[in-house]
């Protein structure tokens, strides 16, 4: 798991909440941390394959994750993973926030609908849940990790070229920690980015 002379992490007993973990990173994401050990609280927007993440980290670890499926757009289902997360373990350490959306399109054919749907989805989101998980995160001394891309960093070229949607949210993607850190932070309080 580890290259010669990296450290190998434990996350044992640790409360980790993945968004998106139904498939990409954020399913990747889930799968490292069963195998690190973490105690799983896992949304994304398709049940099915949020069920699969579930069912291959119980095999990692033998735990089962709390699955709280729905479409992170939706205020209520935003509120519901952070307070059925906290209710079932008792506790929130870590919180990632790798749910997404890409729409393809340039300034010309994006439409107002589109660019909100992403906003919600890739800032809105992220925003409130970071608000709703900061209180206990600060009690356990927890991490946010924002999953961003490399268009929140330049302007996308090729196949992405001109997606004003997704580097804009991108670029708030990784600014929302930076900002929470900076308000709510203490000596030594970890924060990461990503």
């Amino acid at each position: 798991m580890a290259e010669s002379g990296d450290q190998i992490v434990s996350l044992r007993g640790k409360v980790c909440l993945v968004t998106g973990a139904s498939s990409g990173i954020g399913a990747g994401t889930a799968l490292l941390f069963a195998r690190l050990g973490a105690r799983l609280a896992l949304n994304g927007r398709n049940e099915e394959k949020l069920k699969e993440t579930a069912n291959a980290c119980e095999q990692l670890s033998e735990q089962k994750p709390l699955l709280v499926s729905g479409d992170l757009v939706d205020e209520a289902v935003v509120r519901r993973v952070v307070e059925e997360t906290v209710a079932y373990f008792g506790q929130l350490d870590v919180l990632v926030n790798s749910g997404g959306i890409l729409t393809m399109g340039t300034i010309e054919n994006t439409t107002l609908d589109d660019f909100d749907r992403v906003m919600n989805i890739n800032v809105r989101a992220i925003f409130y849940l970071t608000h709703l998980a900061v209180p206990h995160l600060i009690q356990t001394k927890g991490s946010i990790v924002n999953v961003s891309s490399v268009n929140g960093q330049r302007s996308p070229r090729g196949d992405y070229n001109g997606c004003p949607s997704q580097s804009r949210s991108k670029r708030r993607a990784i600014r929302t920690v930076p900002t929470a850190h900076s308000a709510h932070a203490r000596p030594g309080t970890p924060r990461n980015c990503g």
